[in-house]
């Protein structure tokens, strides 16, 4: 049974100027390849993300020999027993109204408005904790693509009514222009407290957050229609009948249509839960086979653990990203599909950076936008009947005190904790069963010849840091313990993290991460026991005056099933490969690891 030094490689194999080198310029260590690369064009989507930690915690971050230093200062060292950061995550209060800021586009001019939320009460600290309300009925959420004319005609009208407010009452908050404000303000930037940036994305608030939003649209919507059952419908992209845009969203002047959308998903195109941005070449059957197996992955054999699944531990004002399972894929890869391209290039009067769902500033005005993140919040219910570990971080008083802002139906201010959404049936909504094929969509075929020689491909000590991940790249790596009982695997996860993955934040990125993967392996086919999981990311950038546009994440994999279904239980040592999709020429990664987790 062989074991490895925790924080070996990523502790003592890091040079001080690694930090720092992270430009395209940068030439990448020698690899094992399998595979052929492939360039691709580049897509925006931004999130304006201002970087306000202290002048200490930015010389840590230009010293990266000592890594346990570096991010106990930052909040982002994940130990070898807790998927949680040594350093402790405190409940993230209410912003500070009075610091809104401006917008930046991702390589493009500031935009004309900013996100602010309209006038506040003179005295902010009185604005009172929300109650829900009595009620005497649910209010079901179902899928999109079997609603009735009845009802999208309801909808329809809301949508507009709440259109027309922009005009009637533009300095009100119901609007839809200033609804649309509310995701922008929490994601680009406007918001702060004492000095840092409050962010409610990449990390464990992605979910909370997006639940109070919805919860909140979706009752003014219903009043604005006299209709206080209304609830929004959800876009069932984890069925194949639902892996097309929504039909109503494509009926062309109606309040649902939106024509800033990429052209692409018109016409009932079959979605790719995976699209980093470019056409993939493939069948209907094969693509709907890879966003099946895609949820299989991120829904089970990827989050096992809690903190997996929600993400990382927030610490104000982090720069490090650590993204949960769903927030990646498929909830990137939606944004980006349904929005238009970034063509810097376009004629006057068209997009040039991504605009609505293909920008994060401006998402929230599609109105598919909240039919799309109705099933991301589908998916946290579901993911609690699996079983297991699946369960809320109620235990985390870090998140459970974390507080968000809005304004009710009736126009009023309120804030809200964390921890008083975690039952919907309890907020007043439930969601219309759907079949959930997912589930069984288990990888079945193995692509690879037989185990691989560890031997043949460069430890990990001689590959990591990696200054630019532009070729597909293989190297081998000690497990820390071998031939585990099933109570030791139910005891700890094996958890695979690649730390300080640092890439070109005005950039989309995409790599996929693969386990005993020979030249046999084809990337356009998921249905593969190799593969394990690709990061993905957004553009976005730093507040005016930052020119480095390099952000910092941390990505941990979930592999004991992987192991088990590669034949790879027994091994000391196994064969990881990275293949680079979008972005590579601006990403590197510090250091690699493999660790035993208590979820």
């Amino acid at each position: 049974m062989a074991s490895s030094s925790i924080l070996s490689l990523c502790a003592t194999n890091i040079p001080s100027s690694f930090s720092n080198n992270t430009n395209s310029s940068f030439l990448s260590k020698p690899s094992q390849v399998f595979l052929h690369g492939r360039r691709s064009q580049s897509f925006n989507v931004s999130c304006n993300a201002n970087n306000n930690s202290s002048e200490h915690e930015k010389n840590n971050v230009d010293d990266v020999v000592d890594r346990r230093n570096v991010l106990l200062g930052l909040g982002g060292l994940y130990s070898a027993t807790n998927l949680a950061p040594l350093a402790t995550a405190a409940p993230s209060p209410s912003p500070d109204f009075k610091s809104c800021s401006t917008t930046t586009i991702t390589g493009g001019p500031a935009v004309k408005y900013t996100c602010c939320p309209p006038p506040l009460p003179k005295d902010t600290s009185t604005i009172p904790f929300y109650e829900f309300p009595p009620m005497n009925k649910l209010r079901m959420r179902s899928p999109a693509h079997l609603v009735d004319e009845e009802y999208i005609a309801k909808y329809n009208l809301a949508i507009s009514r709440m259109k027309a407010l922009d005009k009637t009452e533009p300095d009100k908050p119901l609007g839809f222009k200033q609804q649309a404000n509310i995701h922008c303000a929490y994601c680009n930037g406007a918001y702060n407290i004492g000095g840092k940036e409050l962010q409610v994305h990449n990390s464990w608030l992605f979910f909370p957050f997006h639940r109070w939003y919805l919860y909140f649209y979706e009752r003014i919507l219903g009043k604005l229609i006299d209709h206080p059952t209304f609830a929004l419908p959800y876009w069932n992209w984890d069925n194949p009948k639902g892996m097309r845009l929504p039909p109503m969203f494509d009926r062309e002047g109606t309040s649902l249509y939106d024509e800033r959308r990429n052209p692409q998903v018109r016409n009932g195109t079959v979605m790719d839960l995976g699209t980093f941005g470019d056409t993939v070449d493939t069948t209907q059957l094969l693509l709907q086979t890879n966003n099946l197996i895609l949820m299989y992955h991120q829904m089970v054999s990827n989050a096992p653990c809690p903190l997996l699944f929600f993400g990382g531990r927030y610490v104000l004002g982090t720069n490090i990203e650590a993204p949960g399972t769903i927030e990646k894929i498929p909830h990137i890869p939606v944004h980006i599909w349904t929005g238009t391209v970034r063509d810097v290039n376009a004629p006057k009067g068209k997009p040039k950076y991504g605009e609505d769902m293909g920008n994060f500033y401006s998402a929230g005005l599609d109105p598919v936008f909240y039919c799309h993140h109705g099933n991301v919040d589908r998916m946290w219910n579901e993911w609690k009947t699996l079983g297991g570990k699946r369960t809320d971080l109620v235990t985390e008083p870090d998140l459970m005190n974390s507080e968000f802002f809005f304004y009710d139906e009736n126009k009023k201010p309120y804030l809200v904790k964390v921890g008083d959404c975690l039952d919907t049936k309890k907020m007043g909504y439930d969601y219309v069963k759907s079949p959930t094929p997912w589930r069984d969509f288990k990888p079945n075929k193995n692509y690879s010849s037989g185990k691989l020689d560890t031997s043949s491909v460069p430890p990990a000590s001689k590959i990591f840091p990696i200054f630019k991940l532009d070729v597909n790249t293989s190297f081998s790596l000690d497990r820390p313990a071998s031939l585990r009982t099933q109570v030791e695997k139910d005891n700890k996860e094996e958890i695979l993290t690649f730390s300080y993955i640092k890439y070109d934040s005005r950039e989309y990125i995409r790599f996929d991460v693969y386990l005993n993967a020979d030249k046999n392996v084809k990337p356009e086919d998921l249905n593969q026991t190799e593969y394990a999981e690709s990061y993905t990311s957004l553009p976005h950038t730093h507040k005016p005056g930052d020119d480095d546009h390099v952000s910092t994440a941390t990505l941990q994999l979930a592999i004991t099933e992987l192991l088990k279904e590669n034949g790879l239980e027994k091994e000391d040592k196994i064969v990881v490969t990275l293949v680079p999709r979008k972005g590579g020429e601006g990403l590197a990664i510090g250091c690699v690891e493999i660790a035993l987790v208590d979820c």
